[in-house]
């Protein structure tokens, strides 16, 4: 009888457990993806800063230099890169929000 009830609170407290570090498990891969995202996001937006300044720096001289179109061309380029170099970087940074959120629900669907 005592083996009976205590196999039967160990399994209880094993599918307990168990249930408890699926919900974690979920919760805990959304936030690596989360933060993985936001560490690509914040080295894009570098990396263009980067590039815009640096043919800002150019622009300036060809100005200074009397090459005004240039200038103009060189600072429209900074910027669109910078822009599209933003743009990668939150659509990674979506996609692997998306992919964290769909494992969270997967998890509470288990856990339920």
């Amino acid at each position: 009888m005592k083996t009976k009830l205590l196999t039967a609170a160990a399994l209880t407290l094993f599918f307990w457990l168990g249930n408890a570090l699926a919900q974690d498990w979920g919760d805990r891969y959304e936030n690596r993806l989360d933060n993985r995202g936001d560490r690509i996001d914040q080295r894009l937006d570098a990396k263009g800063e980067r590039i815009n300044d640096r043919l800002d720096n150019r622009s300036e001289r060809a100005a200074a230099n009397g090459h005004e179109q240039r200038a103009l061309r060189l600072d429209r380029q900074g910027d669109r890169i910078e822009n599209r170099l933003d743009r990668r970087g939150d659509h990674i940074d979506n996609r692997l929000d998306r992919k964290g959120q769909r494992v969270d629900r997967r998890s509470d669907r288990r856990q339920s």
